[in-house]
């Protein structure tokens, strides 16, 4: 008798260990959050991801004003600060004046000696020649009265050397005046034009450091927080305020291997948070992980801690604003009956 009873006891404990088991594995899926209906929708869980950008002046100096505070919202291009320009604004001009000159220099150069520098020169070439004629001839009377000793031989020596330092003279204008009839050498035009290109792109460097004295947000969004004040003198890259980006907003959601198969970049899929779960969002999968990585902390449960999934990033189309940094949010994937996507 006893032994029957424990026959019917052990299957009893049988059947109900079975119940629990079939009951555990079906329910697997449900616990886990990645389907409600394997035939229907996969629902996915998951957080949001919204970029940060840390604002800082692309050049150094004292910050002069700030224009927004925590909390404002901004529009892309809207000034949030600016430093003192003193400083960028004498470079410029500086660079400017500096630009001016080269460029005189090198019109200069371009345009050649005026007509009145090469008759100026021709006039002096004649000039030198009329008085080589006089010395040749003080020459000539010098060396037929030598002979005689009607003139001495310093006389002699001394027109010999006049007559010489003329010829000199002469091939001095005739070459200074051969250089005014030919113009600028190319290459004097060549190094002044880089001279002035070299300029120019200093004055252009100037001119962006003084508009980088103004700092103007990237994007649309909101201003997390403010790190400098006025008056505080800031180096280039620090940063002066942190930026929450209106868009894009993404979701970070995971499915797990048996699921991996009806995720595919490009569907779009609709995204609910637990405060207005009424209120859809439609996203699309932008990023399917190739590796797998062990469940998150933020979706996993004691009995899944150690299953393998994968990552999925969804941009949302169309954000509303309603969405903040790390929120929860729950990610409704349509089956094939519905399209998939």
């Amino acid at each position: 008798m006893n032994g029957s009873r424990g026959r019917k006891a052990a299957i009893l404990l049988a059947l109900v260990l079975a119940g629990a088991g079939a009951a555990w594995w079906f329910d697997l899926p449900e616990r886990f959050g990645w389907r409600e209906d394997r035939g229907e929708v996969l629902t996915l869980y998951g957080n949001v991801d919204i970029r940060q950008a840390r604002l800082g002046f692309r050049v150094g100096g004292r910050i002069a004003e700030v224009l927004v505070d925590e909390g404002d919202r901004v529009e892309a291009g809207q000034p949030l600060a600016r430093l003192d320009a003193g400083p960028a604004e004498d470079a410029v001009r500086a660079a400017e004046a500096q630009v001016a000159g080269l460029k005189a220099m090198l019109d200069k150069l371009v345009a050649g000696p005026r007509p009145a520098e090469i008759e100026q020169a021709r006039g002096a070439y004649v000039e030198r020649q009329a008085d080589l004629e006089n010395a040749e001839l003080a020459f000539e009377r010098q060396n037929q009265l030598r002979p005689s000793g009607a003139a001495s031989q310093a006389n002699l020596d001394q027109a010999t050397a006049a007559r010489d330092m003329a010829r000199a003279r002469v091939e001095s204008a005739r070459a200074a005046l051969r250089l005014l009839e030919e113009g600028t050498r190319p290459e004097d035009i060549a190094a002044a034009r880089a001279n002035l290109d070299a300029a120019e792109a200093s004055l252009a460097a100037a001119r962006t450091g003084l508009a980088d004295t103004e700092l103007r947000a990237p994007s649309a969004g909101v201003i997390l927080s403010r790190v400098e004040e006025p008056g505080a003198i800031v180096a280039s890259g620090d940063v002066v305020y942190v930026l929450s980006l209106e868009a894009p907003v993404f979701v970070r959601a995971y499915v797990g291997e048996p699921d991996l198969g009806r995720i595919r970049p490009g569907m779009v899929v609709e995204v609910t948070n637990d405060t207005e779960p009424a209120r859809v969002q439609r996203g699309t999968v932008g990023f399917v992980s190739p590796v797998a990585e062990f469940t998150p902390k933020s979706v996993e449960t004691p009995a899944l801690r150690t299953d393998l999934v994968y990552r999925l990033r969804i941009v949302l189309d169309a954000p509303d604003g309603s969405l903040r940094q790390g929120m929860p949010v729950t990610v409704r994937v349509p089956g094939p009956a519905a399209g998939g996507g």
